[in-house]
């Protein structure tokens, strides 16, 4: 693996290329984003494509990227021009592309806005949380998330994000009426530290999550795209934004072993099936 750094006008982007370039077996290079999950989150689906060239990034301000834009946000515009630099920098055509989660929403934008960057996109999960019928009680759910985080820190905002993502169903009053879920009964700190930077918990993403993708832009593209999601989201809110997006694009969705984070192995402590969502990734790339 290599280890480059991209310098733009506001941001050092550090992304890893694991193979040759160009590539061996004459087939784009593999590019899997997310957000805000950096590099460091794709390891263990790096590893299982060996015979592929494969290429990871930290979003600007995250993991090893800087920025020096002087902002503490991020767009999906913002997001998809830095997938677009790296793609530029690499120098090998278009990519092949896995985006999961916020990095699916930057995606579907890479797609609108630079159409020529991806053959192939597998967005999983996008948490479009606007686009599903249930979207303003969505929105006051995600800030609720927000509003805990603020009041009581990390180990608060990280409870009531788990308790919005695992709600099954629409955001109705029935979870509205639940109490504050306690950090200790998922293993969580009750201590605040002080921080209020988390891009998950606070409201810094949020443009992310009220994208509503350009549909006649990605029509138009001569991208393929595909909406995945996991067999285990189904009724969970990225489950059903997925489905409404895949709705948006005239299409329905793609699914995929495990759940949000199917890829994972054990090492960020809610591992997923690796091996079988590789495999899966694998057909719905070699299907194109």
């Amino acid at each position: 693996m290599e280890t480059f750094t991209l310098t733009t006008a506001g941001a050092g982007l550090v992304y890893d290329v694991r193979g040759p370039l160009p590539t061996a077996d004459g087939r784009p290079p593999l590019f899997l984003i997310g957000h805000p999950m950096d590099a460091s989150g794709f390891a263990a689906l790096a590893a299982r494509f060996p015979d592929r060239t494969v290429v990871t990034y930290d979003p600007r301000g995250l993991g090893r990227s800087t920025r020096e834009d002087g902002r503490v946000d991020w767009t999906p515009g913002m997001l998809a021009d830095d997938v677009h630099a790296v793609v530029a920098a690499l120098g090998a055509g278009p990519v092949e592309m896995f985006a999961s989660s916020g990095g699916a929403v930057a995606a579907l934008a890479l797609v609108a806005r630079h159409p020529d960057d991806v053959t192939t996109l597998v967005a999983h999960e996008p948490p479009l949380v606007t686009i599903t019928p249930d979207g303003p009680a969505a929105v006051r759910a995600r800030a609720g998330v927000r509003d805990a985080y603020d009041k009581r820190g990390w180990g608060a905002g990280m409870a009531a994000f788990v308790a919005m993502t695992s709600w099954e169903g629409e955001f109705t009053d029935a979870y509205f009426a639940q109490p504050a879920p306690d950090p200790a009964a998922f293993g969580m700190p009750a201590e605040d530290d002080g921080s209020r930077d988390d891009p998950l918990l606070s409201d810094r993403s949020w443009a992310v999550s009220d994208h509503r993708p350009d549909a006649d832009a990605i029509a138009a593209a001569p991208t393929r795209v595909v909406i995945a999601v996991g067999e285990e989201s189904r009724a969970v809110q990225t489950g059903r934004t997925s489905d409404a997006a895949a709705g948006l694009l005239g299409q329905r969705v793609t699914v995929f072993p495990s759940h949000h984070g199917g890829f994972l192995d054990g090492e960020f402590g809610y591992p997923g099936k690796p091996d079988e969502f590789a495999a899966r990734l694998r057909e719905v790339l070699d299907a194109s």
